[in-house]
């Protein structure tokens, strides 16, 4: 826990900020739920028993009745106003891992889960871990051939393939 006065790197976000926002985020997924229960059913009903929406009623209400407590702790004057949730550079360092993350899975559906794997193993091992080209190269083949071994060939789970894996017949 960081707080602001103590902290020399700048705020972004303050934890009573994330307190309220996440709040919100899930009384908007409990109406979302509560809304759907009442379209399908949420009674009990004779000789067969719950209804289909009877369980998801009954979370998504505890639930928001759990998320009214927390918006109303977090909108108390002096509740964490200063405490940072966090701070830029440390965002950036969440981004930094994030933005891959999102560009490796968009790659998949081009590049199949093999070729866009090799790409994100060099990536982070070049990028974050400052290993060698030698090094990274080898494990970016490596890994991503040794499943397909294992997936593919012994257990025969197919997962997405690119042009690559096309070009060489599987």
């Amino acid at each position: 826990m960081h707080d602001k006065s103590n902290s020399e790197e700048p705020t972004l976000v303050s934890i009573r900020t994330m307190d309220i926002v996440v709040s919100l985020l899930f009384l908007v997924g409990s109406a979302v739920v509560i809304t759907d229960s009442f379209r399908i059913g949420f009674g009990w009903l004779p000789n067969e028993g719950p209804a289909a929406g009877y369980f998801p009623f009954y979370i998504a209400l505890t639930m928001a009745v759990a998320s009214v407590i927390n918006l109303f702790a977090a909108l108390r004057i002096g509740h964490n106003v200063h405490e940072s949730f966090v701070t830029r550079p440390a965002f950036m360092r969440v981004l930094a891992v994030l933005v891959p993350a999102f560009v490796y899975v968009a790659l998949i559906k081009f590049v199949g889960l093999y070729v866009a794997s090799g790409l994100y193993i060099l990536g982070f091992m070049l990028t974050l871990g400052k290993e060698g080209i030698l090094r990274s190269v080898a494990v970016c083949i490596g890994v991503p051939l040794a499943l397909f071994v294992m997936f593919e060939i012994w257990f025969l789970v197919p997962l997405p393939k690119g042009p690559l894996e096309a070009w060489l017949g599987y």
